[in-house]
């Protein structure tokens, strides 16, 4: 397989995740600050989220998703703690957008 057929088949494999269209106030923390944050989907590989500022391109970051105890089928709410990084940027209209794959994610509140 040659390495270009190799990537696409990654990232096909990446995008495949369903997708939970899901609006929750994300802080996203970047090597140039936090930034605050929408998320606009959510899958188990990664999220979707829009922003005033953008972190760049294949930047590390981390932040926190607040899980809804209702969304969840729970008492109470869900802290996923995630570390990942942005893979890519896309616009709608004047809103940025950023995509990020989730490479190591942490769960609280599971007692």
């Amino acid at each position: 397989m040659s390495a270009r057929s190799s990537a696409v088949a990654v990232t096909d494999q990446v995008r495949t995740a369903v997708r939970f269209p899901m609006k929750l106030a994300l802080q996203v923390s970047t090597p140039d600050g936090i930034i605050g944050a929408v998320t606009e989907n959510i899958s188990a590989n990664g999220i979707l989220f829009t922003a005033k500022t953008l972190p760049p391109v294949d930047s590390r970051i981390e932040f926190t998703i607040k899980m809804p105890a209702a969304v969840m089928g729970r008492s109470d709410d869900l802290l996923i703690q995630c570390v990942g990084r942005v893979v890519r940027h896309q616009w709608q209209g004047d809103e940025g957008q950023a995509a990020a794959i989730i490479d190591e994610y942490f769960i609280e509140g599971l007692g």
